[in-house]
């Protein structure tokens, strides 16, 4: 019973860094867009939709680690896992987005082919493609500063951001 909590709780904090950093982003990234939609009177709620994204996003970050392909290029410079793991996290993230719109189209016409299609007819691809852009950009942000933490060591990193705090 032990190591079950034990793990739970590894769990946990593992998924602290990634669900703060996604949530502050979607969360910025639904403001502005509801602040320019506002602007031709459309007023959206994208609060708790941005908020399960971001967890979403997170999960996928922590499942995707578990792969053994994720640290290719440990003793490389920095850039090439970088590249390698925001290339990786997006591709997950296109799957779990298909798979999540894929199901509902699944469950309303039962073959997968036919489902298939309509998904592909009812994409809103403009949104698709913007979406996919920001996730690249928040991906590419996310992994240079867990490289960076992986390469320097959290306490010299937060050191480096906030100082000394016994200098305080």
């Amino acid at each position: 019973m032990s190591s079950v909590i034990s793990r739970i709780k590894h769990e946990i904090i593992e998924a602290i860094p990634p669900a703060i950093f996604f949530f502050i982003s979607f969360q910025l990234i639904a403001l502005t867009s509801s602040l320019m939609l506002e602007k031709y009177g459309i007023e959206v709620s994208t609060f708790v939709s941005a908020t399960i994204g971001a967890l979403i996003v997170a999960k996928v970050v922590l499942i995707t680690d578990m792969l053994p392909i994720v640290n290719r290029f440990p003793e490389k410079p920095l850039i090439y896992n970088v590249l390698w793991k925001t290339s990786i996290y997006l591709f997950a993230a296109l799957l779990v987005r298909y798979i999540e719109h894929f199901i509902g189209f699944y469950r309303q016409y039962g073959e997968v082919a036919l489902a298939n299609r309509h998904l592909l007819e009812e994409v809103v691809w403009p949104h698709f493609w913007a979406v996919q852009i920001w996730l690249l950009v928040l991906f590419f942000m996310y992994c240079g500063l867990r490289e960076l933490v992986r390469a320097l060591g959290r306490k010299r990193v937060l050191h480096m951001f906030l100082g000394d705090p016994k200098a305080q």
